[in-house]
């Protein structure tokens, strides 16, 4: 009993961090980005190029696999610091709005020992001007179309799930 009220009093104070901004969530360091002394993100001029670069590619025509292929040729370690990239880690890369200067929080929620992706069921928060965009909204978009044009199933046939 008195685990599920800690846990359920952790959730509530993660959901008041998402609805004040507060959240350490919003300055979570991803690829393209390092965390400043005062906390906040800021652009890393090497991963830039590479996040660019494989944005292009991708709407060049690219698969995930060629992407990752073209990163291993050039020696670019993967977010993780190895030398091979994964095609899961390029699709998360450009589905990722954070690099549109934006930051979406709450996209899963936790069910237990399951991460599932909150198509709406719980309020999500959306933050803008937290951090420099590396991509514009219209390449960003682009690419969210192209990925749904390569999808193979009909269920893939939804609407995009971030409107910028």
């Amino acid at each position: 009993m008195n685990v599920i009220r800690k846990s359920e009093a952790i959730r509530n104070g993660l959901r008041k961090g998402f609805q004040d901004g507060s959240s350490k969530m919003a300055k979570r360091k991803c690829y393209g980005y390092d965390v400043g002394p005062d906390g906040k993100l800021t652009v890393n001029p090497d991963e830039t190029k590479v996040v660019c670069w494989i944005f292009e590619r991708y709407l060049a025509g690219d698969s995930l696999g060629k992407i990752a292929t073209g990163l291993e040729h050039q020696g670019i370690l993967s977010p993780t610091g190895r030398p091979r990239w994964n095609r899961e880690a390029i699709d998360k890369l450009l589905s990722n709005e954070k690099y549109t200067g934006r930051v979406l929080l709450q996209k899963t929620v936790s069910t237990g020992a399951v991460q599932i992706e909150n198509d709406g069921f719980m309020d999500r928060y959306l933050y803008t001007g937290t951090h420099e965009a590396i991509i514009s909204d219209e390449m960003f978009m682009a690419v969210q179309r192209e990925k749904l044009n390569r999808s193979k199933g009909p269920e893939n046939q939804v609407a995009m799930k971030l409107s910028l």
